[in-house]
């Protein structure tokens, strides 16, 4: 190979490049010396931020690289940007938190970083095979990062039963790819959405597309693929787990939109209504269930299931406005759960405890900063004004309005009301309960870090809510 060549599609790639540069030299720091676990913090911070500037630098400019196996600019570096600002929210949170948790270590962070390269190759992606390989590097980092807590066996519980389940969907995955290189004769993604049309009538494609579409749901956690969901969120490291449902779904999303596009999702009829289906299940499934759960984490899980329903309504109305929703959606969800999972790490204790609703009774009186910010994050996830959430579902709905699913778009709409219920609960516990007399008050170190990304991910909220055209002018021409 041409060594220009090599480096001006390395150059090209710039973000993927960058992260995997410093996810190396904490791997190395962390083999030749003891006790480097700060350094390896801030050196991931440095270049996770450096990654996000570099992904908004390259926004304009469009292209392939690597013989067209990655796409360059535009829709991949708007995600670039994504998941390198979801990476340094969390590594910020992490600090204090894995200290706490007494498993502060050094790969921790490299782990984290090479998990935000696979992400990173999804959505980039120009082949399937380039998907593939995006794919199992995220995957891979994220059954390592459930179980590391290793003392705790819910941890080790969680590791197991995502790697089983992640492996036995990878390979649906793997045939899917297999059946739509026999049916379309090429890997290129583009070339096989172009094909769609022609190929709609085939058997091998349609069951392809099936295979896919199964993969594709376990790693967004959509019904009936979700079951893993609640235990292995409940189960990983707080700050994993926020990462892992946001992160990993908008990478996951950024495939599905990438492969489904909308010319592929309108001229295949029957890959539109295995989504409208999905969709409704999530969101009925999701947000049903999640009344019912005592424990915040395993709410959060299944109101991420129902998140899957709501931004799959966009993926479904196959216009641009559905995709620009779902692009927006996710930039407002990830700021969301990040957030909410950030408060929960803040204040859950050593052994795991402190992350059931009534621990959370009265906590404005003893951590008004705390329960300010849970209560934004949680009217955002409702969708209330002015937030972004309110606005990421309004966009998908009225996406799919225009597309002729209205049923689905009333659907959504009832779900949400559904879901005020066990979100406000939680605001109601926080501001108009009393805690009880024999409680054990919560005890929070303090982090300078942890707590600025928490009001960072408030900030973006507030203000993406109020001014969505922030987002909306750079992802208008993607679609």
């Amino acid at each position: 190979m041409d060594l220009s060549l090599l480096l001006h599609d390395t150059l090209a790639i710039g973000p993927i490049s960058l992260i995997t540069l410093v996810g190396l030299v904490v791997l190395t720091i962390e083999a030749l010396h003891n006790k480097t676990e700060n350094i390896n913090c801030w050196i991931s911070l440095v270049g996770l931020a450096a990654a996000l500037v570099l992904s908004l630098v390259q926004l304009p400019t469009t292209g392939t690289a690597f013989s067209d196996m990655i796409a360059t600019g535009g829709y991949a570096s708007f995600f670039s940007a994504v998941f390198a600002a979801a990476g340094l929210l969390t590594v910020m949170l992490s600090k204090s938190y894995i200290k706490k948790q007494s498993i502060e270590h050094g790969e921790y962070y490299a782990i984290l970083l090479f998990a935000i390269v696979g992400m990173m190759l999804m959505a980039a992606a120009t082949d399937l095979v380039t998907l593939f390989l995006g794919l199992e590097l995220m995957s891979l980092s994220f059954y390592i990062l459930a179980g590391f807590v290793r003392r705790r066996n819910e941890s080790n519980e969680a590791a197991l039963k995502y790697f089983l389940l992640g492996a036995f969907a990878t390979g649906f995955l793997l045939y899917g790819i297999a059946l739509l290189y026999g049916s379309a004769g090429t890997t290129h993604i583009p070339s096989i959405v172009g094909k769609a049309g022609m190929l709609a009538s085939s058997t091998m494609f349609l069951i392809g597309c099936g295979l896919l579409l199964i993969g594709f749901a376990f790693k967004i956690a959509a019904v009936p693929f979700h079951m893993w969901v609640p235990d292995v969120y409940e189960g990983s490291p707080t700050t994993v787990s926020g990462f892992m449902s946001t992160g990993g779904k908008a990478a996951a999303f950024a495939a599905v939109l990438v492969v489904f596009a909308p010319a592929l999702v309108r001229g295949v009829e029957p890959v539109r209504d295995v989504l409208a289906v999905i969709a409704a299940l999530s969101m009925i499934v999701g947000n049903v269930i999640a009344i019912a759960q005592t424990s915040i984490k395993r709410m959060l899980a299944y109101s991420s299931i129902a998140h899957a329903g709501y931004i799959l309504v966009g993926v479904i109305a196959a216009n641009s406005y559905g995709a620009q929703g779902v692009l927006f959606y996710l930039v407002a969800y990830t700021m969301m759960n990040v957030g909410a999972f950030g408060i929960l790490s803040y204040l859950e204790s050593e052994d795991g405890k402190n992350v059931s609703f009534d621990d959370y009774r009265g906590l404005s009186a003893s951590r008004p900063t705390l329960a300010l910010l849970m209560g934004i994050f949680m009217f955002s996830l409702t969708g209330i004004p002015p937030f972004a959430g309110f606005f990421g579902k309004y966009y998908v709905f009225a996406g799919a309005v225009q597309a002729g699913y209205t049923w689905l778009a009333i659907l959504g709409v009832l779900m949400s009301v559904i879901s005020a219920y066990y979100y406000l609960r939680l605001v109601v516990l926080m501001y108009f309960s009393e805690r009880e007399q024999d409680a054990p008050v919560i005890a929070v170190p303090t982090s300078g870090l942890g707590m600025a990304a928490l009001v960072l991910s408030a900030i973006a909220l507030l203000g993406f809510g109020i001014y969505p055209s922030v987002v909306l002018n750079f992802i208008s021409h993607f679609f």
